[in-house]
């Protein structure tokens, strides 16, 4: 199985790996986002330290849970080779409908079949008031046309 673009990274295959992550994530489908990373896979999210295919989708599916209206934006900040680097936000609200902001950023790792092996993730959370959210597009993928990172000064 293989899951392009593969590395060597440039800057076009870079943003396309990115905006396919984003697109994933924004499904909050933890099967389906599960497969883009090896069956081996080692994460660090936050103080999680999740190991293996199985472990990341029962990570993603505790995740979903908790987060309501989740809603990602991944801006590419850097690549070379099989590596990427991504800076993201995404919002959210808990049980309580307490909305929030959260920031951080990623260091990626792929395999030549394109598959992520390693994912580094360092993530703060701002709690915001409802009126101060910034992605308002219905749950799913980001339309192409809504703003990205930049453009939101985030």
């Amino acid at each position: 199985m293989t899951r392009p673009p593969l590395p060597p990274y440039t800057e076009e295959t870079a943003k396309q790996k990115v905006r396919a992550a984003e697109d994933g994530w924004n499904s909050r489908d933890p099967a389906k986002v599960a497969l883009a990373y090896t069956v081996n896979s080692r994460w660090r999210n936050r103080s999680d330290f999740v190991q293996g295919r199985a472990e990341i989708e029962r990570f993603l599916t505790r995740k979903w849970q908790r987060e309501h209206e989740y809603r990602l934006i991944k801006e590419l900040w850097a690549f070379h080779d099989n590596r990427i680097a991504v800076r993201f936000a995404y919002e959210w609200r808990d049980d309580s409908n307490n909305w929030f902001r959260s920031y951080g950023n990623e260091n990626w790792e792929f395999g030549a079949d394109g598959l992520m092996q390693v994912r580094i993730a360092s993530i703060n959370d701002l709690p915001i008031a409802e009126s101060e959210r910034k992605f308002h597009w219905p749950l799913g993928r980001r339309p192409d046309d809504h703003p990205g990172l930049s453009d939101l000064a985030l």
